[in-house]
């Protein structure tokens, strides 16, 4: 009786897509070195939308930085957005609003080509505090790979518990399906 191949064959392939997501996984911590030493300040804000009271900490806190454009991905009221930025002095030419995102992991994606364009290397990441565990472990992968550090800043909130473990594991495979997907359309 003779044996089948397949299973020998299927394990090969496993092992052989495990060794290369490792590979690619361990290139993230060498490209934000890089990114960190090329650029060790931020060079703009970014801004996790969902609670107006980041924003207004932003816009205090871009008033140290006048330099520093200011991108908000998908804020509840863009209007009120503008307003917020414009009483403390920052015109709209800083601020950059992206209304794509429908969740913390297309808060990345949706504007990660926009920095690389600008070739920004180092960000400062700002959402609220329990929210900054899932959105440090989402930048470390979407903007780690594309060679983007950041700077988390977290904004005091009511919400006394941080997120699950099991949403920030889910948004982490999210992430690394967005990075197998694009590297394979890039390839296309």
């Amino acid at each position: 009786m003779k044996k089948s191949r397949l299973p020998k064959v299927y394990r090969f392939i496993c092992l052989l897509s495990l060794s290369l997501i490792l590979v690619l996984l361990s290139i993230i911590p060498i490209r934000l070195a890089i990114a960190i030493n090329q650029a060790p300040q931020p060079q703009a804000f970014f801004i996790l939308g969902g609670d107006p009271a980041r924003e207004k900490f932003t816009a205090e806190l871009a008033e140290w930085y006048p330099s520093l454009e200011i991108w908000v991905s998908s804020p509840p009221d863009p209007q009120k957005t503008y307003q917020t930025f414009q009483a403390v002095g920052i015109p709209k030419s800083r601020l950059h609003i992206d209304i794509q995102a429908t969740d913390t992991v297309t808060n990345f994606t949706s504007v990660v080509t926009e920095f690389k364009q600008r070739q920004l290397q180092h960000l400062f990441l700002i959402t609220s505090d329990f929210h900054m565990p899932r959105a440090k472990a989402i930048a470390t992968f979407i903007l780690g790979s594309q060679g983007i550090a950041f700077t988390p800043m977290s904004v005091s909130s009511k919400q006394t518990n941080s997120e699950s473990l099991l949403r920030i594991i889910r948004d982490i495979v999210r992430s690394l399906f967005w990075i197998a997907t694009d590297h394979a359309r890039a390839n296309l």
